[in-house]
């Protein structure tokens, strides 16, 4: 081999190295930011109170949920009141800013069903069940997860207590809610979707695996082309009194 043609050799094998070294470079940046100051959000995290970024080992968050239901268990012997409040803010600070984060980025797929956030797909039903079953839920998430919206609200609430809207503007269904609703995390079945909405401070922010975006995001629900449905179905999670005291004895839903 010429001396020439070596010189060429090299030149394109430490090219491609180099133009690869950027590729990573820019992923990993790219990747920093899509964490930390996601685009999608468009939120102050701070005035909001909601953490966009993973923290900590996920399976160590999960050990550590079981942990703090013993003290939770143990609370409502003695003062049943106290208990359920601290568990209701317990569990909307664990579900928002510790699992959640989590979960963000993961991409969505029609048959996703993947146990490990960030690993493999999640379709919008399962985002919600997994994500409630690892909070400490104690629900099989196949089954939920392949339920109609409907009937997956029911496993959260009794039908007698959901709120359901048909045939309103997001505008009408804002007041509507806010009418009934305090702040806190609620499950929203759609027609043909479901997810997670947020209230805080009068406004809405949808929480889902979106078919629109292909991955889990938080929005506003307003923005949310996802969101546009004639049919809402409303169940509490955070506010639901019930559902705590069966989070607290890890009764089957």
């Amino acid at each position: 081999m010429s001396k020439i043609s070596f010189l060429i050799i090299l030149l394109f094998v430490f090219g491609c190295h180099s133009e690869k070294e950027k590729e990573i470079v820019s992923i990993k940046v790219e990747a920093e930011k899509t964490v930390e100051e996601p685009e999608k959000f468009k939120m102050d995290s701070t005035k909001l109170d909601i953490n966009f970024k993973p923290k900590g080992n996920y399976q160590s968050l999960k050990s550590e949920i079981k942990t703090d239901k013993v003290y939770f268990k143990n609370l409502y012997q003695t003062n049943k009141v106290k208990a359920i409040d601290s568990v209701s803010k317990y569990l909307y600070s664990k579900l928002l800013n510790d699992i959640v984060p989590h979960w963000y980025e993961t991409p969505w797929d029609f048959n996703g069903h993947t146990n490990r956030p960030n690993n493999g797909e999640i379709a919008c039903g399962y985002f919600v069940s997994t994500t409630l079953k690892h909070l400490g839920f104690n629900l099989n998430r196949y089954k939920m997860a392949q339920a109609a919206g409907l009937d997956e609200a029911k496993l959260l609430q009794s039908k007698a207590e959901l709120k359901i809207y048909s045939s309103v503007s997001f505008k009408e269904l804002k007041a509507k809610v806010n009418k009934v609703y305090l702040d806190g995390i609620y499950f929203v079945g759609l027609d043909n979707h479901v997810g997670y909405v947020l209230i805080k401070d009068k406004e809405l922010y949808f929480l889902h695996s979106s078919y629109c975006d292909n991955k889990v995001v938080i929005e506003l629900a307003e923005d949310s082309p996802c969101f546009r449905s004639n049919l809402y179905v409303f169940a509490e999670v955070t506010t639901n009194r019930g559902l705590i005291k069966s989070w607290v004895f890890s009764e089957q839903l």
